[in-house]
């Protein structure tokens, strides 16, 4: 060992902090090798175990939780290193990240070739790149500034980040929502009916951006969903189709780590949207893949010239990667359902799947559209006739049996725990129900804790069209502890027409 490597070396400590994908490094500020290296707050460092290394964002320790000549890593850096108690850390400068040039040029409003997005997005994978590169990035991207041969680019370089599964098949399918939407968990009624009439659908998901629930978040109340590709691949072979994790998979991970600070910065860019259900869907070996899109003044799509913009990405950028897309533009102007939070969705999922009376049938409608939209990709199912077929597999029970054996191959079907605490929304007067805010509904699910507590959300008891008398209940706001519950109470108690009602019918 050279002697400037014995100076650098620390012994790790874990002090068992989650960063979710972010590397950070926790040091004492008195720290030899921090004062010899002149390491600064939010510094990027390079970080050595038995020949392997991560860049991790330096922190400084001002109490006495690290011992003179110790160091720590977030939990998500022990586990790239394989690091272990006691073991010899090396610490250094990190080397020159060529990329952080091209990522300013995009800042500066400079068009990227393919070499550069793939340079980028390699670095923000191996972990370069740290969470203020990353928003800095998706910031330079946003607001239509990424033309249509770089959102190929980009979905291209993603699609190369990880792992692409091959099925073996010419046909296999795909859903996904664009999204904004409360309540439109469709796809898990989908993949059953779908799987259930024999079309191969390995569908992975991702967890909620800025919503109160995605569909991983939702099927994770009911089933695992952290599959790895080995188990992910068993249960497609078993029951031809799956509902995991795209996370847990390793397909477009870039993805992954793009969202993760997306959330933060509660960012959706077209482009990057784009890049993100392509990438996702072809590193799953998809063949063709139903886009719904729904449209509504408070969804993330708010007019139909947005739509037909995002139409034209979608399928232009789906025939330079040479998959099919069919975009199913639908109603966006109010959730769907009743439930808007992982467990009050999935008992609506559960409710369509068992055929219950008391389901949400505007749920029940929504996933046979789309449903049938999917079996047409299918040549023994003419066009016209897929809704009429996906009808028939749900209502004869099919769609059920499906779901409980992918569930049971992914480890089984749960049960829908309930949240702790509640309160009811009543009408402050008589009337129509004429519009619900699908934007600020959502905020108040989150802020009562979803999709963090599953439990977490809002029963809506009211939709559209409701006829509505003086204190009935509108909706239920639902909580795993009183303070969370206070949180959404608090922030609607200054806001009015979240539930707009009006003397006559609209």
């Amino acid at each position: 060992m050279q002697e400037e490597n014995r100076k650098s070396v620390l012994k790790l400590h874990r002090l068992g902090i989650d960063t979710y994908k972010e590397s950070v490094i926790y040091m004492r500020e008195d720290c030899h090798v921090c004062r010899a290296e002149g390491f600064e707050v939010q510094a990027r460092v390079k970080v050595a175990l038995n020949g392997e290394f991560v860049i991790a964002t330096l922190n400084i320790v001002t109490s006495d939780i690290l011992e003179q000549g110790q160091v720590s890593l977030s939990e998500y850096a022990l586990k790239k290193l394989d690091a272990r108690e006691g073991d010899d850390i090396y610490v250094s400068h990190p080397p020159t990240v060529h990329s952080l040039s091209d990522m300013r040029s995009k800042v500066y409003g400079n068009d990227l070739n393919e070499t550069q997005f793939q340079s980028i997005i390699n670095d923000i994978v191996s972990g370069r790149y740290s969470d203020i590169h990353i928003s800095s990035f998706l910031t330079s991207c946003a607001g239509g500034r990424l033309n249509k041969e770089e959102v190929v680019h980009l979905t291209r370089a993603m699609v190369k980040s990880g792992d692409q599964l091959d099925w073996g098949k010419d046909l296999v399918v795909d859903k996904h929502s664009v999204g904004g939407l409360p309540g439109n968990r469709t796809t898990p009624i989908v993949v059953a009916i779908v799987a259930a009439y024999g079309l191969t659908m390995p569908k992975t998901s991702s967890r909620a951006i800025t919503s109160p629930a995605g569909t991983a978040d939702t099927m994770e109340v009911l089933t695992p969903v952290d599959l790895n590709v080995s188990a992910m691949r068993r249960v497609v072979e078993s029951e031809g189709g799956c509902l995991v994790w795209g996370g847990s998979v390793s397909l477009s991970p870039a993805d992954d780590l793009l969202i993760r600070v997306e959330r933060v910065l509660d960012l959706d860019s077209e482009g990057q949207l784009v890049a993100s259900v392509l990438s996702k869907k072809i590193a799953a070996g998809s063949s063709h893949v139903l886009i719904d899109m729904p449209v509504g003044p408070t969804a993330k799509i708010r007019s139909m010239e947005m739509a037909e913009e995002l139409s034209r990405y979608l399928e232009q950028t789906s025939a330079a990667m040479g998959i099919g897309v069919r975009v199913h533009i639908s109603d966006g102007s109010q959730p769907v359902g009743r439930g808007i939070g992982p467990a009050l969705e999935a008992r609506d999922i559960l409710a369509v799947l068992k055929n219950e009376a008391n389901a949400p049938q505007d749920l029940r409608e929504r996933g046979l559209d789309l449903a049938g939209h999917i079996l047409e990709f299918s040549p023994d199912v003419k066009n016209g006739e897929g809704r009429t077929l996906a009808t028939d597999i749900l209502n004869d029970g099919r769609a059920w049996v499906k779901f409980q054996a992918i569930c049971e191959r992914q480890g089984g079907l749960r049960e829908i725990p309930k949240a702790q605490y509640t309160h009811v929304i009543e009408a402050e007067k008589a009337g129509y129900v004429r519009a619900i805010d699908n934007r600020r509904i959502s905020r108040i699910a989150k802020l009562a804790g979803a999709p963090a507590d599953k439990v977490a959300g809002i029963d809506l008891h009211t939709p559209v069209g409701t006829r509505v008398e003086k204190n009935q209940p509108l909706f239920t706001i639902h909580a795993e502890s009183p303070g969370e519950l206070n949180y959404a109470l608090t922030y609607l108690e200054g806001q009015k027409g979240i539930i707009d009602i009006q003397g006559e019918k609209p």
